[in-house]
């Protein structure tokens, strides 16, 4: 049960949690009182099933089907979920009490509901066209650097905080769908989609004199992804969203998110089996055809969707490998790369020419992010991601025209300072590659990150332990530092600091050249961030 504010779902949790009810069988049977049942698949959703699954037949994460949970029994359990692993698990004894570990051990056990389905009819219900287009901006009202404003995931409060990077303060919170998974840009960089693990899509306008929502829709009960068309001609004019569950995306119409498309991804995976839950992982939108590249998780297939004509939607299906999670694309916007993290492998999709490239093998469970472009002094171009379970960070070749030697094979493995990866980030005008570590249990090692000079890769990384940095109170629980972000300059690294939810958090600005603190965002109101997205580099994907 990896618990990332990238990975997990989200049902509305109950108020507390109640003591656990077990009845005189549980020697047999494990079982809860309806109430405490309710209150562990809240917590189940939110914490767990982005990495194990909603049926908990596993992908990140390990399968969890009761017959597999009954032979580990109730107090390994329990252990398991407090201490967390060494294969990625983070420990929840910071962020769940007892009692929730106690009745979540013995959920687990138990056979998994199957939540309701959300189609087309229920899409449109919950579709709002707050502020139509036509009342509107027609101008930016406000005097703010657009391009150099951030969207802020405040995980556990259902809100993005909109910072506005040159003067490093909250001028807009905006509610949002809870636990905001990521922050995508219009063509135009005016509109900012944001979507929660709720299946909640939010459409806020920054040309307002207060950056506001101005459309949403609940797009499925558990989601994660969600881009918008770029291709010349196409721009702002289509969104789509996939969503964990129910297993389908939905194209809209991208400035009002009426839903205008539905497609199931139910089907049959690599290995030639039926899979009942095929999550949307990720999507990203190409900037050579009208098209976008859907990753489906557990099949291992990769979608190439023609949005020219909607109406006649044309699909070309890639096999890869399992499970697909995130990535990026390679500096020159060809080719897709994205991990098959159960796989330990990176699929390579030319998407010029409609194929796969490559399956690269890597170490144990990558997870990129969106990954990190730059120019390797001795192999050329080179896409890097870091991992999960292992302590490194991979660099793939990508330059198959002046490079082809090393094209789609690993060049290199930079040790880092722990497994536990969740970002790795550079920046064109950058020296520096950074990366993270926030899912390492231990503490010092998730509270600090990895610097590596491109100049000399030869060099160590620089530790920085963020955390003790940031002027914030010491604490027994662990401040994660995650999800390092440039500004629009290349110039600065933006860290948060990802403390509990009633503890005091941060974002840690950092000046790239010299790696010194430049600032330290603080607000009463700035809970649990996790994710920030510069709005020109996530439009430009610059990365």
């Amino acid at each position: 049960m990896i618990r990332s504010s990238f990975g997990g779902s989200v049902l509305v949790m109950a108020a507390a949690a109640l003591a656990a009810t077990v009845s005189p069988a549980s020697a047999q049977e494990p079982t809860l009182s309806p109430q405490d049942k309710d209150h562990a698949k809240n917590v189940y959703f939110q914490r767990c099933a982005g990495c194990h699954g909603v049926l908990r037949k596993g992908a990140t994460g390990k399968n969890l089907e009761p017959d597999n949970m009954k032979k580990l029994g109730q107090s390994r359990l329990e252990r398991i979920i407090a201490l967390g692993t060494d294969g990625g698990m983070v420990n929840f004894d910071d962020i769940l009490s007892k009692d929730e570990i106690r009745n979540l051990a013995t959920y687990v056990q138990m056979p998994p509901d199957t939540p309701p389905e959300w189609g087309m009819k229920d899409m449109t219900a919950s579709w709002k066209n707050i502020v139509p287009p036509d009342k509107r901006p027609t101008k930016q009202m406000n005097s703010v650097n657009l391009k150099n404003v951030f969207s802020v995931t405040l995980r556990d409060t259902g809100e993005v905080a909109l910072i506005d990077g040159d003067k490093k303060s909250i001028f807009s919170i905006v509610k949002t769908g809870y636990a905001v998974h990521i922050s995508r840009l219009s063509a135009s960089g005016r509109y900012v989609y944001v979507i929660g693990r709720d299946g909640l899509l939010s459409l806020i306008d920054l040309w307002m004199e207060k950056p506001q929502v101005v459309a949403e829709v609940k797009i499925g009960l558990d989601a994660r992804s969600i881009d918008t068309s770029k291709f010349k001609g196409f721009e702002d004019k289509y969104a789509v969203a996939g969503s964990y569950w129910p297993p389908q995306y939905v194209i809209m119409e991208g400035d009002t998110l009426k839903p205008l498309k539905l497609v199931s991804t139910r089907g049959i995976t690599v290995d030639g089996e039926y899979h009942p839950e095929p999550r949307v992982a990720s999507i990203v939108s190409s900037q050579i055809k009208p098209e976008w590249v859907i990753n489906i998780k557990e099949t291992g297939q990769i979608l190439l969707v023609d949005y020219s004509d909607i109406k006649n939607l044309k699909t070309t299906t890639i096999e890869s490998a399992k499970f697909l999670h995130d990535g990026g694309w390679d500096a020159s916007k060809r080719y897709f790369l994205v991990a098959a993290n159960a796989s330990h492998k990176i699929a390579i999709v030319d998407t010029k020419e409609g194929k796969l490239a490559a399956l690269v093998d890597t170490q144990k469970i990558p997870h990129p992010g969106r990954g990190a472009n730059f120019v390797h002094p001795k192999y050329g171009p080179v896409w890097a991601t870091g991992h999960l379970g292992a302590d490194v960070v991979t660099l793939i070749g990508t330059d198959p025209e002046k490079n082809k030697q090393h094209a789609w094979k690993v060049v290199e493995e930079l040790k880092t300072h722990g497994a536990g990866n969740l970002f790795v980030k550079t920046h064109p005008k950058s020296k520096n590659l950074w990366a993270d570590a926030p899912q390492n249990p231990e503490k010092d090692i998730a509270e600090s990150v990895a610097v590596y000079d491109l100049n000399d890769l030869t060099k160590k990384p620089e530790i920085i332990n963020v955390a003790k940095l940031s002027g914030l109170p010491e604490s027994r629980a662990i401040k994660r530092a995650v999800h390092p972000e440039y500004n629009e300059a290349g110039d600065e690294v933006w860290i948060s600091l990802w403390a509990g939810k009633t503890e005091p958090s941060a974002i840690v600005v950092f000046d790239d050249k010299t790696r010194k603190v430049k600032s330290v965002i603080k607000d009463p109101k700035m809970i649990t961030p996790t994710g920030k997205f510069n709005v020109y580099n996530t439009q430009h994907d610059i990365y």
